[in-house]
């Protein structure tokens, strides 16, 4: 038994030692995006946060855009994905015919695997041009002039911004959000959706108030995985976004995301703040993304505490 006892206790310190590490790599990148980015911190301050300009001649800088572009193109690829998912992952688990369920999946899968310079170039050569010919004037045209609303669809059709590059991130999204969904929605017991079929639900009823109340942790989840990727993607975006740091109320205007605005300029960087702004752009976006998946963690454990008091 002591040899036995021996492994046990060097695989749980292995475990724990790997644990540790990866605590260890966080920490180590956030330490090294905040010194690096002192500079930046010390001239602009918090108003570094809210401001939009972005001049490196004169050195003021700004990151309303990159936020605002971060933020905006994101929700959109949110708001596109996640109802197509939901559709996909329903007609695989309880539309699809068996012969179709396979390949389906797998092409859906598949598309997870394409790199996100592919899909930027699809964007900038097939679906801009697209977009800027049929789809940008229909919406001019039949939702600019909206009250509210209207602002959003203003303006010359371009082809590309932020409309592009959210509608590129769905695109990039779905095959992550599906998958999650497909996995999650196959682990319901049989019985129970037997039971609510038995009882006169409609299919939607099923997935409604069966199959999502028993597996919204995983959805969420699929969800979070997602959003994460539309949050630091940076290749697709910069295709298509535009790379111009102003801002504008119109989803057809140029605009910039923190991911593309370092890869377009890093690299041509020329003293310490401009570098130092650049830094705290990615600690920015280092902590945005910390926050979402705080934030989906704390629903959950919401959801959680309510099930048991109704409980």
């Amino acid at each position: 038994m002591r040899p036995a006892r021996w492994k046990d206790v060097a695989f749980e310190q292995l475990t724990r030692l790997f644990a540790l590490l990866v605590l260890g790599i966080l920490a180590a990148i956030l330490v090294a995006l905040v010194l690096e980015s002192r500079p930046s911190l010390d001239k602009f301050g918090l108003a570094f946060l809210w401001h939009a300009e972005w001049d490196p001649v004169q050195e003021r800088f700004g990151a309303l855009v990159p936020i605002y572009g971060t933020l905006g193109t994101s929700l959109i690829a949110m708001l596109i994905g996640i109802p197509v998912s939901f559709g996909i992952a329903l007609f695989l688990t309880e539309l699809s015919p068996a012969w179709l369920k396979r390949p389906l999946g797998t092409a859906i899968e598949l598309l997870a695997a394409i790199p996100s310079i592919i899909y930027g170039m699809w964007g900038l050569f097939v679906l801009a041009p697209l977009f800027q010919a049929h789809v940008q004037p229909a919406l001019i045209e039949s939702l600019g002039a909206l009250p509210l609303a209207g602002a959003l669809f203003q303006g010359p059709p371009l082809g590309i911004g932020m409309l592009t590059a959210g509608l590129i991130l769905s695109i990039m999204v779905i095959p992550f959000i599906a998958a999650v969904m497909r996995d999650v929605f196959d682990l319901v017991p049989a019985l129970l959706k037997e039971s609510a079929y038995g009882l006169g639900a409609t299919t939607w009823e099923v997935m409604w108030k069966v199959v999502l109340p028993y597996t919204k942790v995983g959805v969420i989840g699929g969800i979070m995985l997602g959003l994460g990727r539309a949050l630091g993607e940076t290749m697709a975006v910069t295709f298509v976004i535009g790379n111009a740091h102003q801002l504008s109320k119109s989803l057809m205007a140029p605009g910039n995301s923190i991911a593309s605005a370092l890869a377009n300029e890093f690299t041509e960087a020329v003293g310490d703040v401009y570098f130092s702004a650049l830094i705290e752009l990615g600690l920015i976006l280092f902590l945005l993304t910390t926050v979402v998946l705080a934030l989906a963690k704390l629903l959950l454990l919401r959801l959680a505490r309510r099930e048991g008091a109704r409980a």
